[in-house]
């Protein structure tokens, strides 16, 4: 609950100020293991907004795996995100991406802490300049029963420059999620649960994301 908490804490200084908005955030994924240290992995999320009055966005990424060490992998890959508005395409942006995740970074009671370092360029079709992110994560797994188990995650969007479309840098946002995450079949897993992104925004107020948050993952 610590780390809910500590993403939190950044947000209720301009709770009041917010506005809110009610989303789902439907994901599915796919790992294929190509040999003991290599894994190309493959997630499409679709997010719907009732503010935006439907599908706001589209993010399909794919990235090429490779495990360092027992807990330790790195990535990199490319993100296709076409984004809309009411339904209608409004822009595509493209992103590379880099990360390196930890996984047993230290157990804490019966659940398991992981970290991982997103980094990303992101660019917009016809709109000039690249925007530089940093995207901090942890997630702590509490197992309940079996193979299911309580998810706790907080990551934080850190924006390293401003661009016409990134518009201010430092911290960006910050998501929140509690989830449940259980198998639903030998190689199929589904997270359900509940996210908060609280978003700043520099002279104007602040948003709140209430998203209903379901994902399905397969490993083959």
């Amino acid at each position: 609950m610590l780390l809910g908490a500590a993403g939190l804490a950044a947000a209720i200084p301009a709770a009041a100020q917010a506005r809110d908005d009610a989303q789902i955030w439907l994901t599915a994924g796919a790992t294929i293991k190509l040999d003991e240290k290599w894994r190309l992995s493959e997630d499409v999320v679709a997010r719907i907004s009732d503010n935006r009055d439907g599908l706001y966005e589209i993010e399909a990424s794919t990235l090429l795996n490779f495990k360092l060490a027992k807990d330790l992998t790195i990535a990199a890959g490319y993100v296709h995100n076409p984004q809309y508005s009411s339904g209608d395409f409004v822009v595509l942006e493209r992103r590379a991406r880099e990360q390196v995740t930890l996984d047993n970074l230290a157990r804490i009671g019966t659940g398991k802490l992981s970290a991982r370092l997103r980094m990303e360029q992101r660019w917009r079709e016809n709109i000039d300049g690249t925007g530089w992110r940093m995207r901090p994560y942890l997630k702590y797994a509490l197992p309940l029963r079996g193979k299911t188990s309580l998810t706790l995650s907080s990551e934080v969007f850190v924006n390293l420059n401003s661009t016409s479309f990134q518009r201010q840098d430092g911290i960006d946002r910050v998501r929140n999620l509690i989830a449940i995450n259980t198998p639903l079949l030998k190689n199929v897993t589904m997270e359900a649960g509940y996210l908060n992104q609280y978003g700043f925004v520099r002279g104007g107020d602040d948003s709140v994301d209430h998203v209903a948050s379901l994902s399905v993952s397969a490993s083959f």
